[in-house]
């Protein structure tokens, strides 16, 4: 058996099974599992939890001096809490309040804090859920579920009392994205594959970015075209294709679950995979300074780059939108234009009404009378 593929499994399963099935394995079975544990995580999945254990190996020795200990002493994750929700306003009048400064030094010396004062609930609630189930990975109990750590995790949040901010500050609606699009007229390789990106994550109902990237050949599915007018079957039709959803965060890989495109998207995307000539494996991949596409698949970062890029072009701060903008922008789009909360859910697959309805409400009450009244 290698031990790098024991490796590769010890963060899925109890190290008391790694030990049996050490022996009980042909090396070969063992690298077969490794390759499924990982590849059933998801890329993001693990560079989120390899950038979390990280960070939390690199506090631990800055706060206490000696590594993460399995299991955690319930003293440290109350100092982790301490150390990482507090009061600003507290802090002026008690500079012993939250972090110390030597740890804060230590950590952005490490590159491993860049945040400014406290950090966000979510953050600190990620983190720890991390510590717990790499606990749970390992065969130990730890002290995540406490009366004592529940109760001050949750005391420290409600002093903390940050609004949540949202990943895009702007949702990229389809008057922005209209801006956007005009800056990939000028006929290039590039500009073809990047139409044909934004039109696909945006009208697709705002898929992610690793659905995006990790989207391939196989997952376009042709359908009939529809009429451009209900009402007249016999008039002119647009184009029609399916998208089959991967597994992402709210759906299974085996859930059949289906998107469609119409008109437009499904024009830019059949022009970029005629002009790449792709026929097989990801549709998008990365395009050297020459213009010779690879057959390397682009990876999430480099769509939200792609979107950051064009709005520069396009005249549009590029702070102010990211990758998400587009899966916002999308619900805010189809509340302006009326269409049914649900039925924008059905396209954008959000799993919770709540989060839809944020943005959904928001577009709507800015439209309506009541915010007018003044």
């Amino acid at each position: 058996m290698m031990a790098t593929d024991a490796d590769a499994l010890l963060g899925f399963l109890p190290l008391s099974t790694i030990e049996r099935i050490d022996t009980a394995l042909p090396s070969a079975d063992l690298a077969t599992l490794a390759y499924l544990a990982r590849a059933g995580t998801g890329e993001n999945s693990l560079r989120a939890l390899a950038s979390d254990l990280a960070y939390l190996e690199a506090w631990s020795l800055a706060a206490t001096g000696t590594a993460l200990g399995w299991p955690a002493s319930q003293s440290a994750v109350l100092q982790f809490i301490a150390h990482h929700l507090w009061d600003a306003s507290e802090r002026d009048r008690n500079p012993d309040h939250g972090m110390p400064e030597t740890v804060a030094l230590s950590l952005r010396r490490a590159g491993r804090l860049r945040a400014v004062g406290p950090h966000a609930p979510a953050t600190v609630r990620r983190r720890l859920a991390v510590w717990a189930t790499l606990h749970r990975w390992r065969g130990v109990d730890g002290p995540f579920t406490t009366p004592l750590v529940r109760n001050a995790l949750r005391l420290a949040i409600r002093a903390a009392d940050r609004p949540r901010k949202r990943k895009s500050a702007r949702p990229v609606t389809r008057d922005v994205l209209d801006d956007i699009l005009a800056t990939c007229d000028r006929g290039r390789t590039i500009d073809v594959r990047d139409r044909a990106l934004l039109l696909l994550a945006f009208a697709s109902g705002g898929r992610r970015r690793s659905e995006i990237a990790r989207l391939r050949y196989d997952d376009v599915l042709d359908r009939p075209p529809v009429p451009v007018d209900p009402a007249e079957p016999d008039g002119l039709i647009l184009p029609v294709v399916a998208l089959q959803l991967r597994r992402t965060k709210t759906a299974s890989a085996d859930g059949g679950e289906l998107v469609q495109l119409v008109g437009r998207p499904v024009r830019a995307l059949r022009a970029w995979l005629n002009v790449a000539k792709i026929e097989e494996g990801t549709v998008f991949r990365a395009i050297d300074k020459r213009g010779k596409i690879g057959s390397r698949p682009l990876n999430a970062q480099s769509v939200n780059k792609i979107l950051k890029r064009r709005c520069v072009a396009a005249g549009l701060d590029p702070m102010l939108y990211s990758a998400h903008g587009l899966r916002s922008g999308y619900v805010t789009e189809a509340a302006r234009q009326g269409v049914p909360l649900l039925e924008a859910m059905q396209q954008s697959r959000h799993r919770s009404v709540q989060q839809a309805a944020d943005y959904y409400n928001e577009a709507q009450l800015a439209r309506g009378r009541a915010a007018r009244l003044g």
